[in-house]
């Protein structure tokens, strides 16, 4: 029977072996993003062979969700010890974060054996680097116009260091305040950030942060998630400087991101305007991703 418990740094080096092995685009397939984020729905992982799996165990009176795992060997072994653990909880395998090249696997293996629901609100939107560096063409002219307005304004853009730390914690701080709202996802985003600046050169990240008058307005980290992809994982600005956003996003995609053809920008959680945000900036296109269900 798996054994899940709570992911830890010393997990690093064998979680990133089989998340190379497989080498996918989610999101969820990133070391760093799996400890940051293990408080937002009581996520665990477990091992079996040469598979990395992590679920979530958010509701005890919900089935938990595994995400397909990672790594190398027999796919049908590996999905039917989850479905055993499933069971045994009293509920039938769920399964998230399936893609429509991941998807054909199960069907093959389980032909008419599990529903499969397209889940648009965390689906990923992917975008061409070149697009977000260049922004070039008709289809980028907001972006530019915003582009110039930000470049009218006396900044200074820079690498993340250990030395800008704590300035970082103390801006989303002031950000997270500003809004005057306390939930969960709020907490657990607290718990992420901490967890990204404990970690940040063990984790490899990379950062970038705009400063105006010597005060951080924006900062973005990110890092390498597959062979071709690079994932921005925190993006926050001060809106009240024009153009701030636009600047932010083409600073450190020109700066941090060569060698890689695409930009994951992660999901819009079904946030109306993070939704019209993210497709302003005209995606390659969405990695859809289905929530399975075994009958």
């Amino acid at each position: 029977m798996l054994e899940f418990r709570e992911i830890a740094i010393s997990d690093k080096e064998r979680i990133n072996k089989a998340l190379e092995i497989s080498d996918f685009m989610g999101c969820e397939y990133s070391f760093a993003n799996n400890l940051a984020w293990r408080r937002l729905a009581n996520s665990k992982i477990a091992f079996y062979k040469n598979f990395y799996i992590c679920a979530s165990f958010n509701d005890n009176t919900k089935p938990p969700c595994y995400i397909l795992p990672a790594g190398r060997g027999d796919y049908r072994e590996v999905i039917d010890e989850m479905r055993r653990h499933s069971e045994s909880l009293g509920f039938p395998l769920v399964m998230f974060g399936l893609t429509d090249k991941t998807l054909p696997l199960l069907t093959e293996l389980y032909p008419d054996q599990f529903t499969a629901e397209l889940d648009r609100d965390n689906s990923d939107y992917i975008y061409l680097r070149s697009d977000l560096a260049e922004l070039a063409g008709k289809k980028f002219h907001a972006k530019r116009n915003h582009l110039a307005r930000f470049k009218e304004l006396d900044y200074e853009y820079s690498p993340i260091t250990e030395h800008d730390f704590d300035d970082c914690i103390y801006f989303l701080t002031e950000q997270y305040n500003s809004k005057n709202l306390i939930d969960h996802s709020f907490i657990a985003e607290q718990f992420a950030i901490n967890t990204y600046f404990s970690h940040f050169e063990e984790l490899g990240l990379k950062g970038g942060i705009i400063r105006i008058d010597g005060k951080i307005c924006a900062l973005t980290i990110g890092e390498h998630l597959n062979s071709e992809t690079f994932c921005v994982h925190i993006e926050k600005a001060d809106t009240s400087y024009n153009g701030i956003y636009a600047g932010i996003n083409n600073l450190f995609v020109c700066s941090a991101t060569e060698g890689h053809k695409y930009i994951n920008r992660e999901e819009d959680l079904g946030l109306e305007g993070l939704r019209k945000a993210k497709l302003s900036y005209n995606p390659a296109f969405i990695l859809n991703k289905y929530e399975i269900v075994f009958k």
